[in-house]
């Protein structure tokens, strides 16, 4: 009887957590969470430990890092996969889906807004003014990213030689960012197999005080709810749920369109990038920005920056930057239908494709966490995976200064290299005086992102309409 009974219970037929936390009032807090998640992950990992950790005391400190650290080694939006993690945590599948849902909407409704402005508007002063503040703040955000994950990252040469070895490959060589994670990866997976202490890091992004909530005190406590215990049954039908939802809108966009259709170049594009986006939004940007503006076209160099501005001074991940890519691809080739609806479904493809594959990471994943958390192989991977993202983020960190400082650069090709250099007769004064600016205003005055971003912003339009720049 006790086997049967074993066999018959699963994640979604065990008993809820004897926590107390009503999902209602759960719901209410993911909400809350959302509409405050500014200022990049380190922000919202940030809003999330203060809400869940010492307001609410839902989780304790240990858990909640322990969480982060997992979603630190999977690709896609680390911040939103911790929502999806404690959420599953509190409240079982429906738990995780509406937190990761949340977390998303608010971001995916205000950039369509804004999408459809920029398309409608985007040549008129104000909007231009808007969008040339917003370059030169987001650049000094670029660079703010480039030193703090630096210091965090490289502890000791071997990481300082990780990341030199990533900027190299890809700005002077072009190496695929895939291939450039991968090696790293298996670096540090051998240097930590060998137990060297250099491939040995810390948690998360710093979210730990010095009198740690404990996990006994919280609503959750510190055991191991029923429904979080590995069950191979569980993980092979969610799996077979979240791929079908993910894999199966492009399967069929590919087939009924055609693959040069720009709704299934989008699917597989976007598809690809899900799997391989590990490191955070900034990481992959250069990438996805290289793609859609030299390889399909999709956007315009400055328009990357736009879409990013965007991102930043919206809630929700930075990743969903990607969403402004896929509206303008399929608003510029719209085929048979309106441009405005070929965009609309371009944007919600591109949001759909990019994050349904969080919540298969996190469903398939978290029951096993517990067997992985001390591997010291797989710490090892992820500390060289984020010192070659400090390298990717200083040629995402380049790229942006090119098109924000210069109005014009050209391509310098030899010894195997093709490199991007700036036509100094081209430099923006303008644009370099606001960059300075928000570099000021970031470094040491301190000032939230969210300040530096409206100003910049302000201050584009004012030296838009008197001045006439851009």
């Amino acid at each position: 009887m006790a086997t049967l009974l074993q066999k018959e219970t699963t994640p979604e037929t065990a008993a809820a957590p004897n926590h107390g936390v009503p999902f209602r009032e759960a719901v209410a807090v993911w909400a809350k969470v959302a509409a405050l998640s500014f200022g990049g992950p380190a922000g919202q990992i940030a809003v999330m430990h203060r809400i869940l950790v010492e307001e609410k005391r839902w989780i304790g400190e240990n858990r909640f890092l322990h969480a982060l650290n997992y979603c630190m080694l999977l690709p896609g939006p680390e911040a939103q996969q911790l929502a999806i993690y404690v959420g599953w945590l509190l409240h079982k599948t429906k738990g995780g889906l509406v937190a990761g849902t949340l977390f998303v909407l608010p971001g995916f409704v205000s950039i369509l807004a804004l999408s459809y402005i920029y398309a409608a508007f985007g040549d008129v002063t104000v909007i231009e003014g808007l969008f040339f503040g917003l370059k030169a703040a987001v650049l000094a955000i670029v660079l703010h990213a480039v030193v703090r994950i630096g210091k965090r990252a490289l502890k000791n040469y071997a990481m300082i030689a990780i990341a030199v070895a990533a900027f190299v490959a890809i700005f002077f060589f072009h190496v695929p960012f895939p291939l450039i994670i991968l090696m790293a990866g298996v670096t540090g997976f051998i240097g930590g197999h060998a137990e060297s202490p250099l491939f040995r890091i810390g948690g998360g992004h710093g979210t730990a005080s010095a009198a740690a909530f404990a996990d006994k005190d919280s609503a959750l406590g510190e055991e191991t709810p029923e429904h979080t215990r590995p069950n191979k049954r569980w993980s092979l039908w969610i799996s077979a749920v979240l791929l079908a939802l993910w894999l199966g809108p492009v399967a069929l966009l590919v087939i009924a369109l055609g693959p040069n259709h720009v709704l299934s170049q989008i699917a597989v594009f976007f598809s690809e990038m899900a799997m391989v986006t590990f490191g955070g939004a900034y990481a992959v940007l250069s990438y996805v920005a290289q793609q859609a503006v030299q390889h399909y076209g999709w956007l315009r160099p400055g328009e990357m920056l736009d879409g990013l501005g965007m991102a930043e001074t919206t809630p929700g991940p930075l990743i969903m930057v990607v969403q402004f890519v896929g509206f303008m691809a399929a608003y510029r080739s719209p085929g048979t239908l309106d441009p405005m609806v070929a965009a609309t479904l371009g944007a919600v493809l591109t949001t759909w494709v990019t994050f349904v594959p969080c919540f298969l990471w996190i469903f398939l994943g978290a029951p096993f966490i517990e067997t992985l958390r001390t591997n010291v192989a797989l710490t090892g991977a992820m500390s060289a995976i984020t010192a070659a993202v400090v390298g990717v983020i200083m040629n995402l960190a380049i790229w942006f200064a090119l098109h924000v400082l210069f109005r014009q650069a050209a391509i310098w090709e030899g010894y195997g290299m093709r490199i991007d250099v700036p036509v100094w007769s081209a430099i923006n004064l303008p644009s370099l005086g606001l960059t300075l600016a928000a570099l000021f205003a970031i470094f040491r005055l301190g000032l939230p992102m969210l300040v530096v971003l409206l100003a910049a912003a302000l201050v584009g339009i004012i030296e838009v309409l008197i001045i006439g720049v851009g």
